[in-house]
């Protein structure tokens, strides 16, 4: 590993677990998920969760005390497995990338949203405190947007990252805390080294590769990706650009913060062989500043299991679908 490289965190690999992702998840976390990730070498999970789906529709702090459970469920399975559970608000109180739902007010201007926020966050601080943070972490909010005057400015979000993490540390000064790059993953906050925290890029560039054909960032305009050569925006992408995306968070690791992938893959249309080879340039780099991925997603359409490729031959495994050569690119 290169002097230089990211040394806070250890380069966690795993994948996104998608049971607390929206407003109509189950919260049901399976245990052959967590023992499979284990036995093929993998030692960390995301949990993107919404927060609607432990509160009552009524007050956003009346709390539904079965929900939480199997967020313990999910924490236990992760310590008998070795596998770190890093806990995400997807959906947080004002603010999600999701659109299903409109927030009742705005997590970046409204004093109400971040009482909220810090009520949840404090509430998980105190329900886990003493689990160390080797098998917990606190992944505050998923992919805020990208500054912008009339939006969310980067005073904003710096405001409500400090708030929440000063409202964990009262009750759980140790805890791991993460925060998501702006920009939707893609930017680090170097205003926020000081305070003690790692941060989360992505592996979704070019886009042109990640997204093709999906609906919900209108990906069917997209050209069928090739790599490289994919497109990001209107500019077109290769290792060599790959390599300049990711080293803003090389200099950031080389600071001192803790550097983590928090999400990253391709949407099932992108042909698999184009997926396979960008996503080995992601990887390779990602390895050399020594930061660690969760893929998005371990089951569905993005997964290494049950992703409904049309161009994949696939394995059976216990009923699944499985996408042997991801797995052992992932595993590489």
């Amino acid at each position: 590993m290169a002097a230089s490289a990211q040394s806070v965190l250890p380069r966690w690999r795993g994948f996104n677990l998608l049971e607390m992702f929206t407003t109509h998840s189950d919260g049901e976390f399976r245990a052959e998920d967590f023992q499979w990730i284990a036995d093929w070498g993998f030692d960390f999970v995301r949990l993107p969760m919404c927060y609607t789906l432990w509160t009552h529709a009524d007050s956003v702090y009346h709390i539904r005390e079965p929900m939480l459970e199997k967020i313990d469920r999910a924490i236990t399975l992760g310590q008998a497995s070795g596998i770190h559970v890093s806990l995400n608000f997807h959906r947080a109180p004002g603010y999600s990338v999701n659109p299903e739902r409109t927030e009742p007010f705005d997590l970046w201007h409204d004093d109400e949203a971040l009482k909220a926020f810090c009520f949840h966050w404090q509430l998980f601080a105190k329900r886990y405190r003493g689990i160390p943070s080797d098998e917990l972490s606190f992944d505050l909010v998923n992919e805020p947007p990208a500054p912008s005057g009339p939006g969310m400015t980067r005073e904003d979000h710096e405001r409500v990252m400090r708030a929440t993490v000063e409202a964990i540390r009262e009750v759980d000064p140790n805890r791991l805390v993460i925060v998501d790059g702006l920009s939707w993953g893609n930017d680090p906050s170097p205003e926020l080294a000081d305070l003690g925290v790692a941060q989360s890029c992505r592996a979704y560039a070019p886009m042109g590769v990640s997204h093709y054909k999906a609906s919900w960032v209108e990906g069917e305009k997209y050209p069928l990706p090739v790599w490289p050569g994919a497109l990001h925006g209107d500019e077109v992408w290769d290792r060599v650009r790959l390599e300049e995306h990711y080293e803003q968070w090389a200099d950031l690791a080389r600071h001192g913060v803790g550097v983590h992938c928090g999400e990253g893959g391709a949407f099932n249309r992108t042909p698999h062989d184009v997926f396979l080879r960008w996503f080995r340039d992601v990887l390779e780099i990602l390895t050399g500043h020594n930061i660690g991925y969760a893929l998005w997603n371990f089951r569905g359409s993005f997964g290494v299991l049950d992703s409904a490729r049309e161009d994949v031959e696939y394995e059976d495994w216990h009923g699944h679908q499985l996408d042997r050569k991801l797995l052992m690119l992932l595993q590489g």
